[in-house]
């Protein structure tokens, strides 16, 4: 018997010799392959997208509609334009033209009809993204924020409704885009980073904030943004919308970022990752929602916000918190639960009136009540 095992034994030990030297050369092999940055970034691009497709998949199948993931080869600037959107469903409302108005309805010329918020797919300097654009001027088009599970006070100390999955929060909002906002940290609590102002009325407060950067909306659309430790607060009593991440890319038309001064340490803000923008061009008309398609660095995304003409902008939430949907159809899934949104109606996807009534409240001299 011991003669018969003997044999046996010795495979075995060939087997476990055989493994261990493929294990060690495929360990060799994956060190020098990961040495490289372009391989470390081809390989996190990857798993980004299969991610994204699990994401999207199993929102499909709890009834989400998806919109195909954008390709990773970027799109040439001059072959981009406008994606093809779904036709709005006609309503039968007191807001629709007629087609040949009676003696006794008299159409006001002044009063010209709103026009879709517009989301288009570019290529800037190979980088791919889309690029939401916000006018201001269009007098059905809205901006606010969006909390998670419909709740009316941000997460803070003292209160928290937790995050929700991007779907429902797109599925709830019925707005023309819906996109990921500010920071929030990943403890039970999931505070939400900075002072949140929308529709006039504060989401969060804290008269001790000094944190990144607010991007702000006063009466009359008047933008500002404003760095807090360099700068000074802002006037959140001031703001009908604002919104407070970083950090800033863009000060007064030149590349201007500096992380640390604003207090972010966090490597994934300060390294290469998948980031979200917001800014404004000098006529301070409109605001570029930015998504990008591709990691980049915190100066790569500075670049190319100047580059589509941008005299303000800051860095918003990205990376696994990238989202953007339009038109009720998602372009770009979250890869985690949210707690904030922003959020953009138009002329097809009108504000609510509660939404509506403020502005035009706080346009008569309505200011947010400072919380307690």
């Amino acid at each position: 018997m011991p003669d018969r095992k003997q044999p046996n034994g010795c495979r075995k030990m060939l087997r476990r010799t055989f493994l261990f030297l493929v294990g060690l050369a495929l360990a060799q092999f994956l060190t020098e392959f990961f040495s490289i940055p372009q391989n470390r970034s081809n390989f996190a691009s990857l798993v980004r997208q299969l991610w994204e497709k699990a994401i999207a998949f199993w929102e499909s199948q709890n009834g989400v509609a998806q919109k195909p993931l954008p390709s990773s080869t970027p799109t040439p600037i001059s072959s981009v334009s406008p994606e093809p959107l779904p036709s709005p469903t006609p309503k039968t409302s007191t807001t629709s033209k007629p087609s040949q108005p009676s003696s006794k309805t008299k159409v006001n010329p002044a009063v010209a009809r709103g026009k879709p918020v517009q989301v288009t797919q570019k290529t800037v300097a190979g980088v791919s993204f889309y690029q939401t654009t916000i006018d201001l001027s269009d007098p059905e088009t809205f901006i606010t924020l969006g909390l998670a599970n419909n709740a009316t006070y941000a997460n803070g100390p003292t209160v928290s409704n937790g995050d929700e999955p991007f779907a429902k929060l797109v599925a709830r909002q019925k707005a023309a885009v819906v996109a990921n906002g500010t920071f929030f940290d990943k403890s039970n609590q999931k505070w939400v980073m900075g002072n949140m102002v929308a529709a006039g009325r504060f989401l969060k407060y804290s008269r001790w904030e000094n944190y990144g950067t607010t991007l702000g909306i006063k009466a009359g659309n008047q933008l500002e943004m404003i760095t807090a430790r360099t700068e000074g607060q802002p006037n959140w009593g001031q703001h009908w919308f604002s919104i407070t991440c970083g950090p800033r890319l863009i000060k007064q038309g030149k590349i201007s970022i500096s992380p640390q001064s604003e207090g972010f340490a966090d490597p994934h803000v300060l390294g290469v990752g998948y980031r979200t923008a917001i800014g404004f061009p000098a006529n301070r008309k409109q605001l570029f929602l930015i998504s990008f398609l591709a990691s980049l660095s915190l100066q790569q995304e500075a670049n190319i916000m100047k580059a589509i003409g941008c005299i303000e902008a800051m860095n918003l939430d990205g990376g696994a918190s990238e989202a953007l949907a339009h038109n009720g159809r998602i372009l770009l899934p979250a890869g985690r639960n949210l707690t904030n949104v922003i959020v953009v109606y138009d002329t097809n996807y009108p504000a609510p009136s509660a939404l509506k009534t403020s502005w035009q409240r706080f346009q008569a001299g309505d200011r947010p009540s400072i919380p307690l």
